[in-house]
């Protein structure tokens, strides 16, 4: 896959108290990425983008909640996020600093 295709594949960090947890029990680094990007594409992206080294990847489809919008009942969008699991002694720095 091209650079510019693995630079699309990651939508964001996906930061909530169980993402917060999980890093700070273990390695890993949650990320909200695109619905039709696979693990082989979220490695080689995380990769590239932060220049760590991934051991595993694990991805779950995130199912949309149904919401009121006022009187009118509405659909959140479904999403996909993925668990990358660093290397012994990696780091994910999103701060930007060092």
């Amino acid at each position: 896959m091209s650079k510019e295709n693995l630079i699309n594949v990651l939508l964001g960090p996906h930061v909530s108290e169980k993402s917060a947890r999980v890093g700070a029990a273990s390695n890993h680094y949650v990320f909200k990425v695109r619905r039709d990007a696979d693990k082989p594409e979220i490695k080689a992206a995380v990769e590239l983008m932060f220049e760590v080294k991934v051991d595993a990847v694990q991805v779950v489809n995130a199912i949309g909640k149904q919401r009121r919008f006022g009187q009118r009942l509405g659909r959140k969008s479904d999403f996909k996020k993925a668990y990358v699991r660093l290397a012994e002694g990696q780091t994910i720095n999103f701060g930007g600093e060092g």
